[in-house]
């Protein structure tokens, strides 16, 4: 069965997740009072609606489940925002009501076939449902993905959403996504050299000291109880695309002879803690794969020695490369330190 029917049949027997950014405003008209407004969203939809935890401006609202029960919480999401909108214009002097307004998150990998060759996808979208329809030009901080803005009536929105659902299906997202986690309104700074002003590292998570000691970054930000690097991984990313003839894993880089626009390549070593290794290298080599694919350097992690606790890890390539691989290490320490201090807060990697 092809994807493009599930405008047609209204719904194919496949799961899709999507991605919803929201102000804590609207997050609080979904979840309504004592949670009865997505308690029945959940039930008449049939779609799992999870809400990120935090006290943060901005939240993330997954919706998960068959394409007609993402079709039918879209619907009431959008219906249940117009409602709110009515209900605000009832003490205001506006006369005209405001289109509803619903952000998507949306891998940067897939936003080329949502906008189409010359933008001809995203015309079409606009001109066969009503609804006006934003991709963002850059990335949310410290991700890959790009926020993707819809504006309308509800039925307009809802059309839209299934179209996009039927692009997204057809063009799965091309290699690592690092999903964009919305920030606290104001994170505490520690400065290379300076004093941490915040709550000491955990003592389950003190290893990570070992790392950071390696680190030539200026800052780090301090999360929880842990701290991690903090560059902008949106120009990292861009930077270290744009400088790297980009491959697929196993194969080399193609030599281009007489052309050498690239900065040269530089190498970088970290001593890591044994016990820690793994959840650099992952399932099989999972993760450390994703890390050589998403920064485009070179990662060769040395045999244990005997009678050693660490292990050396040497990243080779453009100072772009090698920054981002740092931080997608490190990121991959945040996410254990996060597994140490609240189980619950880590998916199974």
């Amino acid at each position: 069965m092809e994807p493009n029917k599930v405008q047609s049949e209204g719904g194919l027997n496949v799961t899709l997740t999507i991605r919803l950014l929201m102000h804590g405003k609207e997050v609080g008209s979904i979840i309504g009072k004592k949670g009865e407004t997505v308690k029945k969203m959940r039930e008449e939809s049939s779609a799992r609606i999870n809400i990120s935890e935090g006290n943060c401006p901005e939240r993330i609202v997954t919706i998960t489940g068959p394409t007609d029960a993402i079709f039918k919480a879209f619907a009431m999401i959008a219906y249940k925002f117009e409602e709110d909108i009515i209900n605000s214009m009832s003490n205001s002097p506006a006369t005209s009501k405001p289109p509803v307004t619903l952000r998507l998150v949306v891998p940067a990998s897939q936003c080329g076939s949502l906008i189409g060759k010359g933008g001809s996808k995203i015309k079409e979208m606009r001109e066969s449902t009503g609804a006006q329809v934003q991709v963002a030009g850059d990335m949310l901080p410290n991700s890959t993905e790009r926020a993707v803005t819809i504006s309308g009536t509800p039925e307009a929105i809802i059309q839209c959403v299934k179209q996009i659902c039927v692009v997204m299906l057809e063009s799965p997202p091309k290699g690592a996504t690092i999903p964009y986690r919305p920030k606290p309104a104001s994170t505490p700074v520690i400065f290379s050299g300076g004093q941490v002003r915040a709550d000491p590292l955990a003592a389950s998570a003190a290893n990570l000291s070992l790392l950071l000691q390696h680190q030539p970054l200026p800052a780090y930000t301090i999360q929880g109880q842990y701290a991690i690097p903090h560059p902008d991984l949106t120009k990292l990313h861009q930077l270290a695309m744009q400088q790297t003839p980009f491959t697929p894993l196993g194969q080399t880089t193609p030599a281009f002879p007489g052309l050498d626009a690239s900065p040269p390549a530089s190498t970088h070593e970290l001593t890591i803690p044994n016990d820690l290794i793994g959840c650099i290298i992952g399932r099989q080599g999972t993760k450390i794969n994703e890390i050589r694919q998403m920064s485009g350097a070179q990662i060769k992690i040395a045999n244990a020695m005997e009678g050693s606790s660490e292990r050396q890890i040497t990243i080779t390539g453009t100072p772009a490369n090698i920054s981002l691989a740092q931080y997608l290490i490190n990121a991959r320490f945040r996410d254990v330190a996060a597994m140490w201090t609240d189980p619950s807060s880590m998916t199974t990697s």
